[in-house]
């Protein structure tokens, strides 16, 4: 049972209660374990607590008070402190809630004593003592497991989420009432059941066969998808920018399940898990608005919380209008797409987030977007120019692996009745590109199952370049001035292409696509 009470003493005649109880709160994704200690004594009512508590901590006093009162106690006659352990570890979250409640109960008692156990209790109270579902429920059960709780409370609502993690008997309650009789052994509470896991079909406004023309693009969106690699599209207003980018979850493979408990986990902290289901089933599409700020898109905040990055692990993150965004916004993606998570530095915690996702970025040539258009003219000076292209980095264009250009969609291809492939065709194709991927992984030939992340000891052992491979890539590099970086993205974008080609060794004719993939207007790019 998760409250003990026990006597230590009087203090002048009075006896002394103290009861503990188990919880958790959580720092970014990682679950920091919180001991409520609860002391009361027969006096005058009060009601202190002390342990760097945050505000919505603070105030649970108040609905703990008023839901115990809806159960006929009162805590008039109490004099009761309350301490959160560890005291330089600061509480900011309304899930203490439940645990605070069994303290007080405990140290009064109300509940049987007892030895404590591997129990945690995580709940918001209502006044009226109906637990309130929380966000975090999946990495703070997990965080239990992993330090070998095995018993745990959650709020009725959170149930198909807390089914998630396995080696926890976690049982669910609906109100206050019912966690004291459980506790009390008068009633058992339900336990949390695993909700099937049977992931959505991507979900898409349309299909790619709708798109006309721009077999460049589609092409480019294929390998993207087969490997993981970041897109940059460029070309004018009304190419299909937008809705390929839109389309490119149709073309993606399901979410496996770790990847399920991996994006879950990062929706469960913002609340954005359907109650109902408790787990992503698709792969998420974010596409922020460019007056996102950095916060919003990296993730930050007094308390950590993700950005649209983390919330897109997994899946796509579609920046429209690239230089639109605000410059610090995007100089912050930099080591995101490098390193593939979030650290978010206070002055005593740092908070970590995943940040793993597929990145489409869209961009006009010129701020009005007619540069190079074989009809229409650019009304842009040559500064203006200068200033739209010079909003983006060189290192955060050096993270894009794959550049490609729409030219404007040509009359006769709207207008004929020729269809493309459907997305179903291609994800096919980039459903057995993934699996050549996950293979070689699973043979150890590399450390990771997606190209677009391979280390270069895993490029050396998965692609190696015969002789007429290396002279056209190095004679492109020097042409080019390739960066390190953008000759390791060129080779990894090679593999690819050979993958989705079902060929074992990377030839000069993946090496030649790769590099086109690079060439689309350096001249206008910093």
């Amino acid at each position: 049972m998760p409250a003990t009470v026990t006597t230590h003493g009087t203090i002048a005649g009075t006896p002394l209660g103290l009861a503990t109880a188990q919880t958790c709160t959580l720092v970014g994704l990682e679950p920091r374990p919180i001991r409520v200690e609860a002391c009361s004594t027969r006096g005058p009512a009060f009601f202190q607590m002390v342990g760097l508590a945050h505000a919505a901590v603070r105030e649970s006093r108040v609905r703990v008070a008023s839901a115990l009162a809806r159960l006929g106690i009162l805590l008039d006659e109490y004099a009761i402190t309350v301490n959160l352990a560890p005291a330089d570890l600061k509480k900011s979250a309304a899930a203490l809630d439940l645990a605070l409640a069994a303290a007080v109960l405990g140290s009064i008692g109300a509940v049987p004593s007892g030895p404590l156990g591997d129990i945690l209790l995580l709940g918001e109270l209502s006044l009226d003592g109906t637990l309130r579902p929380i966000r975090g429920v999946l990495p703070q059960l997990d965080g239990a497991r992993r330090r070998g709780i095995r018993r745990a409370i959650v709020p009725v609502e959170n149930r198909a989420e807390a089914g998630l993690v396995g080696q926890v008997a976690t049982h669910v309650a609906t109100c206050l009432e019912d966690v004291v009789a459980h506790l009390s052994g008068t009633r058992t509470l339900p336990l949390a059941s695993r909700p099937p896991f049977a992931p959505r079909e991507q979900t898409a406004e349309g299909d790619l066969s709708d798109v006309r023309g721009q077999a460049m693009a589609r092409r480019a969106l294929e390998i993207a998808a087969a490997g993981g690699h970041n897109l940059l599209m460029l070309g004018p207003p009304g190419g299909g920018k937008t809705l390929l980018a839109r389309l490119l979850p149709s073309i993606l493979p399901p979410l496996t399940y770790a990847e399920a408990i991996e994006t879950t986990a990062v929706h469960s902290v913002v609340g954005l898990v359907e109650p109902e289901r408790g787990i992503v089933l698709s792969r998420p599409f974010r596409a922020p608005h460019h007056s996102v700020s950095e916060a919003g898109l990296v993730g930050g905040g007094e308390i950590p919380r993700p950005g649209e990055v983390s919330l897109a692990h997994n899946g796509v993150l579609f920046l429209d209008e690239l230089p639109e965004f605000r410059r610090d916004a995007l100089e912050a993606l930099r080591s995101p797409l490098e390193d593939g998570r979030v650290c978010i530095a206070r002055a005593k915690a740092r908070a970590w987030f995943p940040a793993r996702p597929l990145v489409v970025a869209a961009m006009n040539r010129c701020p009005c977007g007619n540069l190079g258009h074989p009809t229409r003219s650019c009304r842009c000076t040559e500064k203006q120019r200068r200033a739209y292209l010079g909003r983006l980095s060189g290192p955060l264009l050096d993270r894009l692996d794959v550049h490609v250009s729409l030219p404007p969609v040509d009359v006769a291809a709207l207008t004929s009745d020729a269809r493309g492939e459907s997305s179903a065709t291609v994800r096919e194709r980039v459903q057995r590109a993934r699996e050549i991927q996950t293979k070689r992984r699973t043979l150890g030939k590399t450390s990771v199952a997606c190209n677009a992340v391979l280390r270069a000891k895993d490029l050396e052992a998965v692609a190696p370049l015969d002789g007429r491979s290396k002279t056209l890539l190095q004679e492109a590099a020097e042409r080019l001035g390739l960066s390190a970086r953008a000759f390791a993205k060129v080779v990894r974008v090679a593999r690819t292409i050979a993958d989705l080609e079902g060929s074992d060794a990377v030839r000069a004719t993946h090496v030649a696509e790769a590099v086109q993939a690079r060439l689309v207007d350096r001249e206008l790019l910093p």
